[in-house]
């Protein structure tokens, strides 16, 4: 028998490896297990899947395809100089990101942060931010079919950013929309 033992270096990253492929494997059951079967007869019709929240006693809905997970609400610094409806930085994992109050943002009453609220992070090609939630509802499959267009009396930004409205009632966000606001996106860069 004239086996080797593997160095070190490569049995721990033989080990960070395996951890990540564990990692991934993982999170896809997961995601699968979360879907709900669909109801007898629907099966064929367009259903929109949304991960349902409640903010300021409403409830809303983003769209689950840009929304890449959902976290507990800690650590928020304030991040100076920016407009009002940005709570602030979070460090999740490593990964600093930006979080929006949607309160502000459609200036609907404030209420101060909880110790309940959660992170809704979006993300699409170039953008990835936070959304703060009251509380997660959880995930839901509207019927396109019982998604109505907006009321002709909302008006102003709330308007511009619902895709539309539900049985419950729930307002559905246009999350792409908001995720390429301009006001949202803000792109400086400082000469030195």
């Amino acid at each position: 028998m004239n086996q080797r033992l593997s160095p070190p270096e490569t049995a721990e990253a033989d080990t960070a490896r395996a951890l990540e492929e564990t990692q991934r494997t993982l999170k896809a059951r997961a995601l699968a297990l979360a879907q709900a079967p669909l109801p007898a007869g629907e099966e064929g019709q367009g259903i929109l899947q949304v991960i349902e929240f409640l903010l300021s006693k409403e409830r809303f809905a983003v769209e689950s395809g840009l929304v890449r997970e959902v976290a507990v609400l800690e650590n928020l610094a304030p991040l100076p100089c920016t407009p009002a409806f940005v709570l602030g930085v979070v460090n999740l994992r490593g990964e600093i990101l930006p979080v929006i109050d949607l309160r502000r943002f459609f200036d609907m009453p404030e209420q101060g942060l909880a110790d309940l609220d959660r992170i809704i992070v979006l993300q699409s090609k170039t953008t990835t931010f936070g959304i703060r939630a009251d509380a997660i509802v959880g995930l839901r499959r509207v019927p396109a079919a019982a998604i109505q267009a907006p009321p002709p009396t909302l008006t102003g930004m709330h308007r511009d950013y619902l895709t539309g409205v539900a049985p419950g009632p729930l307002a559905i966000l246009d999350a792409a929309r908001l995720m390429h606001d301009p006001r949202i996106v803000v792109e400086e860069h400082v000469d030195e």
